[in-house]
């Protein structure tokens, strides 16, 4: 049996996902790293890690439920055991309402939300075994409900989040599983725009745009010993925008 404990982070092989994966290699963790399509992106990702860590990437549709349910048993036969689930894969659309086709609402929900709710009910199994960790990857400010002109799809999926948050919190920590949410603001990634890096951080109380960095630190912070009485939190890494 391995005794690394065991991190899968979904949606893992760029941008913040791969920067959280990256960070919990350098804590010890052996990696499971997930994408949808990229295979070439993902094998330059395990590349990288395995100079830290044992690393593996899967390649599954978690708005999927068949595909999520076979890539949780997928990372445990491969390790032996699974301790940390980040759900951090989640596409994002600027639509207004009206301009949204059926297709991409329910792409969002599945996406966001769904992707969620399926790779922590197959998962939960194995995280009770050892008192295990879910962190959901949300959006800034998430938790305050208000209109969201040209992202509804996307927000609702968000807000919704953090109930399931919440609600899986209660449950299971019952049971020893812990599970938080983490806010990302704006964070600098592989499509921030130059008109971003420029009009975003005078609207930001600390005067810069985020790093993937700030929000793998908030993630290994939560997985981490340190807080192991945070349970059902919403953390917002947003350097106080809209606080």
């Amino acid at each position: 049996m391995n005794e690394r404990r065991v991190a899968l982070i979904t949606g893992s092989t760029k941008g913040i996902g791969f920067g959280i994966a990256r960070r919990l290699a350098q804590e010890g963790y052996a990696v499971a790293l997930n994408y949808r399509r990229d295979a070439e992106t993902a094998a330059k990702a395990v590349a990288e890690l395995e100079a830290l860590t044992p690393t593996a990437a899967f390649r599954a549709d978690v708005s999927d439920p068949e595909e999520a349910r076979q890539l949780i048993e997928a990372v445990i036969e491969r390790f032996g055991r699974l301790d940390v689930l980040v759900n951090n894969a989640g596409p994002f659309l600027l639509r207004s309402p009206a301009e949204t086709s059926v297709e991409e609402w329910q792409a969002m929900i599945d996406g966001n939300l769904n992707s969620a709710f399926y790779c922590s009910k197959f998962a939960l199994p194995e995280l009770r075994k050892r008192g295990g960790v879910i962190i959901n990857i949300g959006t800034q400010n998430a938790e305050m409900t208000r209109g969201a002109p040209n992202t509804t799809a996307y927000s609702v999926a968000k807000t919704g989040l953090v109930v399931l948050t919440k609600s899986l919190a209660r449950v299971e920590g019952r049971r020893g599983v812990r599970v938080n949410m983490v806010n990302p603001g704006f964070i600098e990634t592989y499509h921030t725009t130059d008109a971003e890096r420029t009009e975003v951080p005078p609207m930001v109380p600390l005067g810069r745009l985020g790093t993937v960095e700030d929000v793998a630190e908030a993630v290994a912070f939560l997985v981490s010993e340190r807080a192991s009485y945070i349970n059902g939190a919403v953390l917002n890494v947003t350097g106080g925008l809209w606080a």
